[in-house]
């Protein structure tokens, strides 16, 4: 037999995956059966592990522990080097160890397990994962905390998993080149500066988060956000780093002063350039600020809007869509030409308020003709529409409302089109719409997110 307790040394034989993406094992100890997780392992995988905590509560009969990876000991066929010198510290892309082919079918899996949880799906077709023509390169988007590593560098990096550690993120494979090349130079200049890192506990220092969002032509959007407003520095710093970097668009300050999670705060001024930076997903051109939503692989993002468009156009003739939890107004602007009329909320008011100036902005076409952009809550204003002929859904990872879902049932559409970041919470709302007599014929798997735990999934949902 064998005790568990932090700081144990075992040797055991990995089966399968976590949902995130840490190889899970089956040990037998004196206290009863544990699932061991232990990130970096992969199925069919012998290492050793050192367990690092031991959950004091028991689920399915069994208890959980976490180990960290001390040795492979028998490699899987479909181990890979990853190509990041921080892969084992950063936590970002588990995954990364594991040959991609091998990633974009778990994924599948992970959907098909959640679909199978709910009885009213059981005979649903789970479609193959649409992998990314990247897996690399792939991310427009990136935020860093600013800090120091556990060597006292000052760095642009990511917290290690389940601790306040920061990992240098430089040179991260999965960033677009312009990421990379930004924050290098930006760094530079904090540290010539000597700009200091905000201190969460003691609220001293100034420079908390980096966000850089990039756009299918290279250019850049900076967003400084800082623990506190006044900063005499700033516009100097944002016109030196705009010359060192011709690809900066524009580079705005946010200010950030709660304590919390919360990566920005409401107050924000222009510093040099443009506050927004324009991106083209799929078939639509959008505008993003530093605060709106948009998936961060351009590509994937951009096959599930035609795929959604693809759906819409099928159905014919189509007088009003609503495209709920609209983000940047992507999607509501790709499927603007196929019908009558468009209604897209948006409960981020910032987010809603850019795409808004965006449309107004442009010469008034038809398209635009047909958006209507609402702020304000999904469930609230879709009780006002009256009726549709598609809605589209894409919530965050928690899903949408019980409410929201009565709402889309109330206006009789003949397609939904639900595309989402989170199996788990799909799942649960593709059953409660079953119940009111909308159906789902298809799921499609997309992995927008290579060498991570996360995969998105687009489910069309047909009355009757």
């Amino acid at each position: 037999m064998t005790l568990l307790h932090p700081g144990a040394n075992l040797v055991l034989t990995v089966d399968r995956l976590d949902h995130d993406g840490a190889g899970v094992g089956d040990v037998q100890t004196d206290a009863g059966l544990f699932r061991l997780h232990v990130t970096g392992a992969l199925p069919s995988e012998r290492v050793r592990a050192k367990v690092a905590h031991v959950s004091p509560h028991a689920r399915e009969q069994r208890k959980d522990a976490w180990a960290d990876l001390e040795e492979v000991a028998t490699a899987s066929p479909q181990r890979v080097a990853p190509p990041c010198p921080a892969h084992h510290r950063c936590g970002g892309c588990p995954l990364a160890c594991w040959a991609y082919a091998a990633q974009v079918e778990w994924k599948r899996a992970l959907v098909v397990e959640a679909m199978a949880t709910q009885k009213e799906l059981l005979g649903v077709k789970v479609a193959g994962c649409v992998p990314s023509p990247q897996p690399f390169g792939y991310r427009g988007n990136a935020k860093y905390v600013f800090g120091h590593d556990r060597d006292g560098r000052l760095v642009l990096g990511a917290y290690a998993p389940r601790s306040h550690e920061i990992v240098d993120m430089s040179g991260c494979p999965v960033a677009e080149s312009a990421l990379a090349d930004v924050a290098a130079a930006l760094l530079t200049l904090l540290i010539q500066h000597v700009i200091e890192p905000f201190d969460e506990v003691r609220r001293t220092g100034l420079l908390r988060y980096v966000v850089l969002r990039a756009n299918v032509e290279g250019k850049v959007l900076v967003a400084l956000v800082t623990g506190r407003e006044s900063w005499p520095e700033a516009e100097s710093l944002a016109r030196e780093l705009a010359a060192a970097c011709p690809t900066v668009l524009g580079v705005v300050h946010n200010v950030n002063s709660a304590s919390g999670n919360a990566l920005f705060g409401e107050a924000e001024r222009l510093l040099f350039g443009s506050a927004f930076i324009e991106d083209t997903i799929g078939p639509a051109r959008v505008r993003l600020g530093p605060r709106s939503f948009a998936q961060a692989n351009r590509l994937v993002a951009g096959r599930a809007y035609d795929d959604i468009a693809a759906a819409a156009a099928r159905l014919g003739s189509i007088g009003r869509v609503v495209d709920a939890y609209a983000g940047a107004g992507g999607i509501a602007l790709s499927l603007a030409p196929l019908a009558r009329g468009v209604v897209a909320i948006e409960e981020n008011s910032a987010a809603c308020a850019t795409a808004q100036a965006f449309l107004a902005e442009r010469e008034a076409g038809d398209t635009e003709k047909r958006i209507n952009l609402i702020a304000g809550d999904v469930a609230d204003h879709l009780a006002r529409v009256g009726t549709a002929d598609l809605v589209v859904l894409n919530p965050p990872r928690k899903g949408c409302a019980p409410a929201v879902i009565t709402a889309v049932a109330q206006l009789h559409p003949r397609l939904v089109a639900y595309l989402s970041c989170n199996p788990a919470s799909l799942a649960r709302d593709l059953a409660a719409l079953a119940r009111l007599g909308l159906h789902t014929v298809s799921i499609t798997p997309y992995d927008m997110l290579p060498h991570t735990p996360h995969v998105e999934a687009l489910a069309l949902v047909e009355r009757g």
